[in-house]
């Protein structure tokens, strides 16, 4: 893919600083990081390295990336390490995307409670799946899977949603045998919608009573206990978002589909179109009128304030595995759901879904692999930037 002519990197380089000072009020350090990450990434500010040819001896010049998780650069490396870490897991049966969304009514309320918010959304989804699964009436069975959060909408707006990525069929509660689904959609949607709003309001409420909950400016009256207690009655009047996707193929297809949602940010370099005026323009996708493809131009400084409504909280993991794929059963489920497995025929899927680990850096002259020779500091790439310089000038 193309290195594409505007970045996250020079809206913030351009307007980072004014936009820090404008929202001094509201902005945290760690947004402060994370722009400052951005701007330097892949920059003589990091440090560099020097690459070598074996063949022909053709040298090279690379600045160090940031490694930032909210940064639109330095995502797909990460991606496909973590893809590659999971090839062995995979199971030879279609596999199932579910997605579990949360009312608009509460978005105001998660954006300042984020880190128990998204705890309380994985904790809730996990309970909802595993409970309908381990009903005999819908499978009977213990299943596994893994949940990717996602915290946006294609507008950039706060849209906290779980996608969850699970193999059709599960364990037998006795570990002799893999139950296959009975249904083509897995699990009945609409007991999904039920046992989720109904666990995730009951933890909410917990989380009330235990006062993890903070109430800043507008929603400082929802201290009262009768006032919460009156703003979450209506959240049982209307039906929470739960799509199922239909089953799709095995282990090599699925593969490519996890690479569309791990790792990512909230909005890729590729989908901006243009910075000017102080405004950017960017594609976006419509869901809610056809799927629509659409241009969105706003000021840089909204552009900014939406961007970083995504950063997530400190150390939190937003890459989750549960049932029989769970850390602390992986290593003795997995190898029991696989020899279960064995007699399964595998589903047949072109192999063009498989996603390619990035090629390593080659030689622009013969196409050879290129070694690291020197890592740089800061100060010497900047020194030899300023000495090229001087070169090209004379």
């Amino acid at each position: 893919m193309t290195r594409p002519p505007l970045e996250v990197a020079d809206i913030v380089r351009a307007q980072g600083n004014r936009f820090i000072r404008t929202s001094c009020r509201w902005i945290h350090w760690s947004h402060r990081k994370v722009l400052l990450a951005i701007a330097r990434c892949r920059t003589a500010a990091l440090g560099g390295h020097r690459d070598q040819c074996p063949r022909c001896g053709y040298r090279a010049l690379s600045f160090n990336s940031c490694r930032n998780r909210h940064c639109p650069k330095c995502q797909s490396g990460a991606r496909d390490r973590w893809i590659a870490a999971r090839q062995s897991e995979l199971l030879p049966v279609p596999y199932i995307h579910v997605v579990f969304t949360v009312p608009h009514h509460l978005v105001h309320l998660a954006l300042v409670n984020k880190k128990v918010f998204y705890d309380l959304l994985f904790h809730a989804t996990a309970e909802t799946l595993l409970e309908v699964a381990a009903d005999p009436e819908h499978l009977g069975a213990q299943i596994g899977f893994f949940a990717v959060l996602h915290s946006w909408g294609q507008n950039l707006l706060f849209h906290p949603h779980l996608h969850c990525l699970i193999p059709a069929g599960g364990l037998s509660p006795d570990h002799t045998r893999w139950i296959h689904p009975r249904y083509p959609f897995f699990l009945p949607v609409d007991v999904l919608r039920r046992v989720f709003r109904g666990k995730f309001v009951d933890a909410l409420q917990r989380r009330f009573q235990q006062r993890q909950l903070i109430f800043p400016g507008s929603l400082r009256p929802l201290q009262n206990q009768k006032a919460f207690r009156a703003f979450l009655r209506p959240l049982f009047r209307q039906n929470w978002i739960v799509y199922a996707k239909p089953p799709f193929g095995g282990p090599h297809h699925v593969l490519g589909y996890l690479a569309r949602y791990t790792h990512r940010v909230a909005i890729t370099n590729h989908r901006l179109v243009a910075f000017t005026n102080n405004q950017v323009t960017f594609r976006w996708r419509d869901y809610a009128h056809g799927n629509h493809k659409r241009m969105m131009t706003i000021e840089a400084e909204e552009f900014l304030r939406r961007f970083l409504l995504h950063v997530l909280p400190r150390s939190f993991v937003r890459i989750r595995s549960f049932g029989f794929l769970a850390n602390r059963r992986r290593a003795t489920l997995l190898p029991l759901c696989q020899r279960l497995l064995l007699d399964y025929p595998q589903p047949t899927t072109p192999t063009s879904h498989t996603p390619s680990l990035p090629p390593c850096f080659r030689c622009p002259q013969c196409a050879t692999p290129m070694l690291r020779v020197e890592s740089l500091s800061a100060w010497d790439t900047t020194q030899l930037l300023h000495r090229r310089i001087r070169l090209d000038s004379s």
